[in-house]
C-alpha cells in the first residue's frame, strides 16, 4: 500500500469519526432537552453491549474438552468479584485478563 493511499484511508476515517461524534449535536441542535428514548439507550445499551461482548468471547469455549473452560471460568469470575468490589471497570478487566493468560499458559 502505497503512503498516499494510507494517509486517504487515515483521513477518511478520521472524517467518518468525527462526523459520527457530532451528529447527535447536529440532529438535536435545537432541543433544550434530550428526547427520552435518546436517555433510555444510553441507560441500555452499554449493559447489553458488554452482554453480547461476553457471549462472543465465550462462543468458542469447549465444555468437552480439557481443560473443560475453567481458564475462562476463573478469570470471568475473578472480573466480576473485583468489579463487585472495586467498582473499577479498568481494574477489573486487566486483572482478568492477565489471570486468564496466566491460566491459559498453566492448564
Amino acid at each position: 500500500m502505497t503512503s498516499s493511499r494510507a494517509a486517504v484511508l487515515v483521513a477518511v476515517m478520521a472524517a467518518v469519526t468525527a462526523l459520527l461524534r457530532f451528529l447527535p449535536f447536529l440532529i438535536f441542535r435545537g432541543e433544550r432537552k434530550t428526547p427520552a428514548y435518546i436517555s433510555y439507550l444510553g441507560q441500555v445499551l452499554p449493559q447489553a453491549i458488554i452482554g453480547m461482548l461476553v457471549i462472543y468471547c465465550l462462543k468458542d469455549v469447549s465444555l468437552t474438552a480439557a481443560p473443560f473452560g475453567l481458564p475462562e471460568l476463573i478469570a470471568a469470575a475473578a472480573v466480576v468479584l473485583l468489579q463487585i468490589w472495586r467498582r473499577s471497570s479498568l481494574v477489573s478487566i486487566l486483572s482478568g485478563t492477565a489471570l486468564y493468560m496466566l491460566l491459559i499458559r498453566l492448564f
